[in-house]
């Protein structure tokens, strides 16, 4: 059996710029903690290291119910963003912010507040549609941009269903952007939908706000899950990214299984000639990964 880890599986760009300020910090000041408005990466073993080291997580709900200005602390804002209300509450709290949202989604947050302001000049108003995962992190950020003014949809049955109701109209103007870390072939399927609705394809504007580092990843992660017999994925449980990615290698190879940790693999998984391929999502340390693929060549 051989095992080979996948060359472009590990953190994106994003995250390892907001791993790599929480520790420049956290080293500059050894005994103290910082705080992560969520989890700043959306994996469990990771956030167990962080965590060891001082980086303490805070959901919305934790900083709103603050009884008492943290003057002198200091809050993290992880790569997915956030509205600008969470930052004026952050300040009101007395929290100095670090300010790490990844610059392809400051971008998409600029072009939403831009698009918003067009769509409410001339004498029809149009509306903002944004693909993703509703209620997720980044979403949430940009939906927050136009004080919730735009909808979201998930998928193409979504949108057909706010076309049938009449909440989108075949008329209206409508920009289209996308969460960064959706499928880009699920997203070219909801352009495909919106734009035959549409009366006047004019009166559609499409952004292509994936992430093309996230979009580089499926065409890679296919091929690297059709050169295997046997693929391990490893995400953490609650990463977008890699439930999607995950998605993606099981349906060109059904000997596709989803962990969180290496003591979650089964023997009983793997022959003795395979070819094994390891991976994992936008979310997953290379240093898992590793642990994961010399834990393979163990069971040996």
């Amino acid at each position: 059996m051989t095992v080979e880890l996948d060359p472009h599986s590990g953190f994106c760009g994003g995250v390892i710029r907001a791993i790599g300020r929480a520790e420049r910090f956290l080293d500059a000041h050894p005994g103290g903690c910082l705080y992560s408005l969520g989890e700043v990466v959306h994996n469990e073993a990771e956030l167990r290291r962080l965590g060891a080291r001082g980086l303490v997580t805070l959901s919305s709900e934790d900083l709103e119910q603050m009884a008492a200005p943290a003057t002198g602390e200091t809050l993290l804002i992880r790569a997915h963003g956030e509205p600008p209300g969470t930052y004026a509450l952050a300040r009101k709290q007395g929290f100095e912010v670090i300010d790490c949202t990844c610059p392809v989604v400051l971008e998409i947050q600029k072009n939403i507040r831009e698009a918003y302001v067009r769509l409410q000049q001339g004498p029809d108003a149009g509306r903002l549609l944004i693909f993703g995962k509703i209620g997720h992190a980044e979403v949430l950020g940009l939906v927050g941009q136009v004080d919730g003014d735009a909808l979201v949809v998930e998928d193409c049955a979504q949108a057909e269903a706010l076309f049938a109701n009449g909440t989108l109209q075949s008329d209206t103007r409508l920009e289209l952007f996308s969460q960064t870390t959706m499928s880009p072939d699920a997203y070219e399927q909801l352009i495909a939908l919106v734009s035959a609705h549409m009366t006047d394809p004019q009166r559609l504007t499409v952004h292509r706000t994936i992430c093309s580092q996230v979009a580089s990843r499926h065409r890679e992660l296919s091929e690297f899950a059709l050169q295997h017999d046997v693929v391990v994925f490893v995400s953490g449980r609650e990463s977008s990214n890699g439930r999607v990615l995950c998605a993606l290698c099981k349906a060109v190879n059904i000997r596709t299984h989803h962990i969180s940790a290496p003591d979650e693999l089964q023997r009983i998984w793997f022959h003795a000639d395979d070819r094994v391929g390891v991976c994992g999502a936008t979310s997953t340390p290379l240093w898992l990964l590793e642990e994961v693929a010399a834990r393979i060549k163990d069971l040996q």
